[in-house]
């Protein structure tokens, strides 16, 4: 008898009115709100194919391996954080030029069919939407993670 394990996938689009290399290199960057590398406490990245990241925020720890990574393209790494339940799920974000905006796609999949996976899904739209919010407009805003987790007390891990 076999047994399939459920999975949950998350679809993200939005367009950006920059060049896809400019988006990308924004993602990238711990300086651009709405990164998670821009909320983090604590943060190691090394971007390229088999580089790895950590970062942490409120004491929860989330990493990954890049294992794609076209500048402008497209990134694709593993991710792994206590809402995967400890396993490997993986990012894919893809950068396409659409006129004279860029096209943002981000897909989350293989996360295990949980509550705290489902979790993902209002993650990266705030994420998303700050980072649609404050590209291109010099700002740090300061991430507050009860927006994102309204049902958490401040301060609680």
């Amino acid at each position: 008898m076999s047994t399939t394990k459920q999975t949950l996938q998350f679809k993200f689009e939005r367009t950006i009115a920059a060049e896809p290399a400019e988006v990308f290199n924004a993602w990238m960057s711990p300086e651009t709100p709405g990164t998670f590398w821009n909320s983090a406490e604590k943060f190691l990245v090394d971007p390229k194919v088999d580089g790895l990241f950590y970062w942490t925020m409120k004491g929860s720890s989330h990493y990954g391996r890049f294992t794609e990574f076209k500048p402008a393209t497209k990134i694709q790494h593993t991710w792994v954080s206590p809402s995967t339940l400890g396993l490997e799920s993986t990012v894919t974000v893809t950068f396409q030029k659409r006129g004279t905006e860029t096209l943002m796609t981000l897909i989350h999949s293989e996360l295990p069919d949980d509550e705290r996976a489902r979790n993902h899904e209002r993650g990266w739209n705030y994420f998303l939407n700050i980072f649609i919010d404050q590209f291109g407009q010099g700002s740090k805003k300061q991430y507050r993670f009860e927006e994102a987790h309204p049902e958490e007390k401040k301060g609680s891990s």
